[in-house]
């Protein structure tokens, strides 16, 4: 039993349905075009349900935060919208003004009208409670014209801002389609995986990965974890590999005494359970060159996994029932590293497992490789997959469970 509503608890034929997603998107640096649309295809499920079911639709979005490059309109992102659903999508350059109210009266069931980026609206990006938002502007000027809010943004589900969580206090709520699939697929995975299970962390960043680790191994979630990228690499230095200065000052952004005990504790704690890379590879003179641990240190940058990893790695993928990845195993933009991710991510699609992909890096290495389609489930979260796995609350997600039903 799901502790929130569902659009299986409403009848939504012609009702407005006012829809929060996740639309903000990576975009060209100059052109402002948009480079991949993801996340506007993994909320067409939701569109599509609503539309078919006769209902009037209100897409509510962001798209970057204010004073950032790519804080714009979202009027491309209707046309991509639009494009990907074969209908006109109604795009309103108002947030919750005269005009945004006039299209959402005048729409017909069945139509999807969208407005502008809701980051417009300054108490947006304000840090408040539901019943604090529920008094703004925005909540006061669209809920009066709505039967019912619907969040299917799970990528921000993390946030406690305005358009995310103030509805669910003065309106009927529930998840849609992708939210629901999220949480549901990701409840699972950390409450009940099928065994054996590996989760493998890799990428740029390691500090936030330490506690999900210590989660995942403590309650028995992961059988085994494996580690690449950044967060092996401070494994290895607690361990007492000296990694060598180029490497070892990446590390030192995140790096505090706190952390690095925290990581020799769980070193020692769960030895057995932790597998970290027997070889590297690092860029010299622009080649790759692999090199063994007893050749540390080493005065080239690590880029990515050795074959002896590789190899290692891809048995315990073959052998798991679950497996969940999150960051890649290196500098996968560089072709010459990117056989760490590739050789990983291919054993995982090959495998007979249930595989959850996760991190906006991972998932596109996922896309670029085209594997889309033999991952089991792809989250759309970044930060807000990164405190599921931790076992923090979601704000949205709570608000969900508060809401008016």
């Amino acid at each position: 039993m799901l502790s929130f509503n569902t659009l299986d608890d409403f009848d939504v034929k012609n009702k407005t349905v006012l829809l929060r997603v996740d639309f903000n998107l990576p975009l060209n640096k100059e052109t402002l075009e948009i480079l991949d649309d993801t996340r506007i295809k993994q909320a067409l499920p939701t569109i599509r349900e609503l539309m078919e079911k006769k209902a009037k639709t209100v897409v509510l979005a962001h798209q970057g935060r204010p004073g950032s490059w790519d804080f714009i309109s979202l009027d491309k992102h209707a046309e991509v919208l639009s494009n990907l659903l074969g209908e006109p999508v109604f795009f309103v350059n108002d947030v919750y003004g005269e005009k945004a109210k006039e299209a959402i009266v005048s729409a017909e069931p069945g139509d999807v009208v969208m407005l502008d980026n809701v980051r417009k609206a300054p108490e947006e990006m304000e840090k408040k409670s539901a019943e604090e938002h529920a008094k703004s502007k925005m909540v006061r000027n669209l809920a009066p014209l709505a039967d019912l809010f619907a969040n299917d943004a799970f990528a921000a589900a993390h946030r406690k801002q305005c358009s995310l969580i103030g509805f669910t206090v003065v309106l009927p709520s529930c998840a849609g389609r992708l939210l629901e699939k999220e949480l549901v697929t990701l409840g699972k995975l950390v409450s009940n995986p099928e065994k054996p299970s590996v989760f493998i962390f890799g990428g740029a960043k390691y500090s936030d990965v330490v506690k999900t680790i210590e989660r995942s191994l403590r309650k028995k979630i992961a059988d085994e974890v494996i580690l690449t990228g950044l967060p092996a690499n401070a494994f290895l230095k607690a361990k007492g590999f000296n990694l060598g200065e180029v490497n070892e000052n990446t590390l030192k952004e995140e790096e505090t005494p706190e952390l690095m005990s925290q990581i020799k504790k769980l070193n020692e704690e769960f030895n057995d359970s932790i597998k970290l890379p027997v070889d590297f590879a690092v860029e010299k003179n622009g080649e790759r060159v692999e090199i063994k641990p007893n050749d540390l240190p080493v005065d080239y940058p690590i880029y990515d996994i050795g074959s002896e990893s590789i190899k290692l790695f891809t048995e315990s993928i073959k052998k798991s029932k679950t497996i969940f990845i999150s960051g890649p195993c290196g500098v996968f933009e560089k072709k010459e590293f990117m056989k760490g991710t590739k050789e990983v991510l291919t054993a995982i699609a090959e495998a007979d497992g249930f595989s959850i992909v996760g991190g906006g890096h991972t998932v596109a290495a996922v896309d670029m490789l085209g594997l889309n389609n033999r991952i089991s489930h792809i989250s759309t979260g970044g930060g807000s997959l990164e405190k599921f796995m931790m076992g923090e609350s979601l704000p949205v997600v709570e608000a969900l469970k508060a809401a008016k039903k």
